[in-house]
């Protein structure tokens, strides 16, 4: 098994390829140890000594290493975990382990299809793009205008995600919705 690495806007986070499909559906975040228990490969990457966060996609695995952890003494050690877990035949979620379908928080009321917009536009513009650099975003909520969304992955505390939400994203749903007037992350949930 050959897993290949990428870098992420997020010096702290690294991607993992391995090849192979790592969820079918949806994706999985794990910001801590607490609940890594839902998934057998999680639990595995958070032995790793300096492993603070890590996330799913469809065919990458991101790992989050602590500030004081360097990558080329950790990173041997998380390829070996990565190595391991897929040959051990283990499920990458524990068995009744809930996973996200859209992983967009549910809306309705008077607001339903702003927020169907936005859902809509955030699937077919936003994500494809972030899931190329190891993160998600996903929607939280809409009031008043402002449009609340949840960073993912490396998307988590990558020093330019303030910049990817407020120039890229605000200004693409501004352009396309009306209603919107402004994009705010959410902390971690």
């Amino acid at each position: 098994m050959f897993i290949q690495t990428e870098s992420t806007p997020n010096p702290a986070t690294l991607k993992f390829l391995p090849g192979q499909t790592v969820l079918e559906m949806g994706t999985a975040d794990f910001p801590s140890p607490e609940g890594a228990s839902a998934s057998p490969l999680a639990t595995r990457l958070f032995a790793v000594d300096g492993v603070t966060g890590v996330f799913f996609g469809n065919d990458f695995v991101t790992v989050t290493k602590s500030e004081a952890t360097e990558w080329d003494h950790v990173k041997p050690a998380i390829l070996g975990a990565i190595m391991e877990h897929f040959q051990s035949g283990q499920p990458i979620m524990a068995d009744g382990a809930e996973q996200a379908g859209s992983g967009h928080a549910d809306h309705s009321g008077e607001d339903a299809e702003v927020v169907g917009q936005i859902k809509e536009l955030l699937d077919t513009r936003v994500r494809p793009a972030v899931a190329q650099d190891g993160g998600d975003i996903t929607f939280h909520g809409f009031e008043r205008g402002v449009v609340y969304l949840h960073m993912q992955g490396a998307c988590a505390g990558c020093p330019s995600s303030t910049l990817t939400l407020k120039m890229g994203i605000e200004n693409l749903l501004r352009h396309y919705i009306p209603e919107v007037t402004e994009v705010r992350p959410v902390g971690v949930l």
